[in-house]
């Protein structure tokens, strides 16, 4: 009545790790307890090395942050780590630019590697602290919530396919220009929004714009990104051409989150480049998936697009998942003192196609 089990779970372990608990992630051959890194105490980590005990807890970081900590490996590593490291060294070890120490690797298996997909799920941290579940742990449940590996391989699927409209309404714009705002709801409560400017005929090829939620450029006007820039554009090109959509997303940082995206600020601010600086972080560079986009213009009606974008990743990511791309309108934005580096990456290193940057590079 409620779901599968299996995405009751999940869903279960997802708030458990936003809130900084563990999960048991079980298979058929292996229950393993897992902490995530995010939200590490003093308090937490004892709690945690009580509950493992007499196991010692191992350290599991994805393959990009194994990488950038020193160690060669196509896929998740778990780290041993020493009886006595403090919970800021572990953070530390997982999140700062550099590493200050020698660790020993060997390779995650399926449940560890699971959590790892877990926390970005959760846009937490992609790092856990993991042991193998004791008896006396596994007597914890329900109180420890139970997450199935192969729900987490499911679950993208799955919280596709749970996708519903919750509500709609005509919402007027400051400047003019009118809109329907149709929010939906998916598996985990998350709510994108689909914003209708005008009255686009979506039964031909419309005019449509993914947009990730941008906290700090949308609604602050920071000058860091391009975001807000992009999508005041897309209001005002959308709303003279007659209409579109726009598909609001919960993928801010390119699927980071919004503290990860801060971590990567910083990181930036050191020195790294906005690859570099969610690669040291352990994510790839960028981590979103647009299936919920596409299901989301599906029930709308709408299967043919003329998109909005810079990033050739958008047009492949909703062509695999069954809309038709007729066309692509680039979206040419300012580029000031405090964008041109991030602009240079997203064109240089992201494919991103922003002719009107090169070209300005190009000038003697």
């Amino acid at each position: 009545m409620f779901g599968t089990p299996a995405l009751v779970g999940i869903t279960r372990g997802l708030a458990e790790f936003r809130a900084g608990r563990p999960v048991l992630m079980t298979n058929e051959s292996t229950s393993l307890a897992a902490l995530p890194v995010e939200g590490l105490n003093a308090e937490r980590l004892s709690a945690f090395a009580m509950l493992c005990a007499p196991a010692l807890p191992r350290l599991v970081v994805t393959t990009r942050r194994a990488l950038a900590i020193g160690v060669v490996s196509a896929a998740p590593v778990a780290l041993r780590i020493d009886e006595d490291i403090d919970a800021d060294a572990i953070v530390a070890l997982v999140a700062d630019a550099k590493c200050g120490h020698a660790v020993v690797a060997v390779p995650a298996g399926p449940a560890a590697i699971a959590a790892i997909e877990m926390a970005k799920l959760a846009q937490v941290l992609p790092a856990v602290l993991v042991a193998e579940a004791t008896p006396a742990m596994e007597a914890l449940d329900p109180a420890i919530a139970s997450v199935a590996v192969d729900a987490v391989t499911r679950f993208h699927d799955d919280r596709i396919q749970s996708l519903a409209i919750s509500g709609e309404a005509q919402v007027p714009l400051n400047s003019g220009v009118r809109t329907r705002f149709v929010v939906f709801r998916d598996a985990i409560g998350e709510s994108p929004v689909a914003v209708i400017v005008g009255n686009p005929d979506l039964s031909r090829p419309t005019p449509v714009r993914l947009h990730s939620a941008c906290l700090t450029g949308d609604v602050f006007g920071s000058r860091r990104c391009d975001c807000g820039d992009q999508l005041k554009s897309s209001l005002k090109r959308l709303a003279a051409t007659g209409g579109g959509i726009i598909i609001y997303l919960a993928q801010e940082g390119r699927g980071l989150g919004l503290s990860n995206k801060m971590r990567a600020y910083q990181l930036q601010d050191a020195g790294l480049d906005t690859v570099d600086a969610n690669t040291t972080l352990g994510f790839d560079d960028d981590e979103r998936n647009y299936g919920i986009a596409a299901r989301m213009l599906q029930m709308l009606g709408c299967t043919q697009v003329v998109l909005l974008t810079n990033n050739p990743a958008k047009l492949d990511g909703l062509a695999k998942e069954g809309i038709e791309i007729v066309g692509r309108v680039p979206l040419e934005t300012p580029i000031n003192a405090d964008n041109r580096r991030y602009m240079t990456a997203k064109a240089a290193r992201s494919g991103h196609r922003l002719d009107h940057l090169m070209a300005s590079l190009a000038k003697p």
